[in-house]
């Protein structure tokens, strides 16, 4: 079975004809626009995201979602961070706070979870914005979460919504 988060992402993204020219991404009914991609991230294939990133010297990956019109996206914030991480076990919640995000209010949270007994850090940003939720996260093991979050935190920075989605 694939887990909730995977699903989820790849079910946001299947058919969506996405276009990505290293700083705004198109998809039907959606676009964005991020800084430059840092240079040690390596784009994945197979799509389980809008974008989806690995950034080798931390043994991380970076996933960037989108969706919009959804009406089982018109829950709280904390709602739709926790479905993110529902078949996960040993959830921790580090830092849990809302933040201004992209002219909105978004939740940012940093938490520690296993997904089959694998433990993992991660760094989330959840926003929603005109009618669609974007997903930001990084994850990474505990020994190397600390060594690309840097770089992640000011990607999710340069995060902006772009209008209209075409």
């Amino acid at each position: 079975m694939i887990p909730r988060l995977w699903s989820f992402l790849l079910l946001a993204c299947i058919g969506c004809g996405a276009q990505f020219d290293g700083r705004v991404y198109r998809a039907r009914g959606v676009s964005f626009a991020v800084s430059a991609v840092p240079p040690g991230w390596q784009a994945l294939p197979g799509r389980e995201a809008a974008l989806a990133f690995r950034d080798a010297t931390a043994q991380a990956t970076v996933l960037v979602n989108a969706r919009c019109g959804l009406t089982s996206d018109d829950v709280p914030l904390t709602a739709l961070t926790q479905h993110l991480f529902i078949e996960f076990t040993r959830r921790t919640i580090e830092e849990q706070t809302l933040a201004p995000f992209d002219g909105r209010e978004a939740l940012h949270s940093r938490l520690s979870a296993e997904l089959d007994g694998v433990p993992m850090r991660y760094d989330v940003w959840v926003l929603k914005k005109d009618g669609c939720v974007y997903d930001l996260l990084y994850f990474a093991p505990p020994s190397t979460f600390d060594r690309g979050q840097p770089a992640f935190a000011k990607f999710a920075e340069s995060f902006t919504t772009v209008v209209p989605h075409e």
